[in-house]
């Protein structure tokens, strides 16, 4: 009972650091209303260009390998979605060579706090809630299109199934980043994974045999919205790997949190 008392208290301790830190964060950006504007719309603009471009490629053919256009429009927006918490919460991962090399990450080290949290919740990137109205908004049409049924089951299990999603893309980055505590040269890493996560609103069926395995098993991109989105779209085909993505997908960020802790606790200043 003490043990789940104390639980208690530094899970409030934690959220209330959280809202503090995000609100000044927040109050920063919106102190320059123009450019955070400006994000938001380039977000926006950029999404709805991708949506053209599927549409546009619809009109010549009907389907892709089995997949219609509203199904692949359910993958992007199940993507668009699933990616945004990496890019709202974790984005400060892209920061992390240049504090690690300036000499800046030591900051983060003699805070009587969880290091990973606390670099982490210091930045808030906004524009990704613009992915994240657009990807809702696909996601609803393509739903109403496909005529998938609805009820408070289906929520809870797409909710689920989003957030399950969502830990693959953030533990990629994770792991990306915390290459920098051991090589110089890691930011190339981190922009090849995160280039991945284009391939993400596509059926990895479309793909050959090799680009399957490394989807799945190596750079598990596929596990983003193809396998989730199998349990709304092929109901009646659903293979293990959706069923087992909540337990690979924590697992997965677990290592990747792990990986970034040890490479923290590895730090020693200036040139790391």
């Amino acid at each position: 009972m003490g043990d789940e008392m104390v639980s208690v208290k530094k899970i409030k301790f934690y959220l209330h650091i959280y809202k503090v830190i995000l609100i000044q964060d927040i109050k920063c950006k919106l102190s320059y209303r123009s450019d955070f504007m400006i994000s938001i719309i380039g977000m926006l603009l950029s999404n709805a260009s991708n949506f053209i471009a599927f549409w546009i490629m619809f009109q010549n053919f009907p389907s892709i390998l089995g997949w219609s256009y509203y199904e692949m429009l359910f993958l992007y927006g199940f993507s668009l979605i699933a990616l945004t918490p990496s890019q709202c919460f974790f984005d400060n991962n892209w920061n992390l060579r240049e504090n690690v090399y300036t000499g800046n990450f030591i900051k983060y080290c003699f805070r009587p706090i969880n290091v990973f949290f606390y670099y982490m919740s210091e930045v808030f990137d906004l524009k990704g809630l613009g992915q994240f109205v657009f990807g809702i908004i696909t996601l609803c049409y393509a739903w109403e299109k496909l005529s998938i049924s609805f009820s408070f089951i289906i929520f809870i299990k797409l909710i689920i199934s989003l957030i399950t999603a969502s830990l693959f893309m953030v533990s990629l980055m994770n792991v990306a980043a915390s290459v920098c505590f051991w090589s110089v040269n890691s930011d190339v890493l981190l922009v090849f994974a995160f280039r991945f996560k284009d391939y993400s609103k596509y059926p990895v069926t479309i793909f050959n045999s090799v680009f399957r395995f490394i989807f799945t098993f190596l750079i598990p991109i596929a596990f983003v919205a193809y396998y989730p989105s199998l349990l709304f779209l092929r109901p009646n085909k659903i293979p293990l790997l959706t069923f087992l993505s909540p337990v690979i997908g924590v697992s997965f960020f677990c290592i990747s949190y792990k990986l970034w802790i040890k490479g923290a606790k590895s730090y020693s200043g200036t040139g790391s």
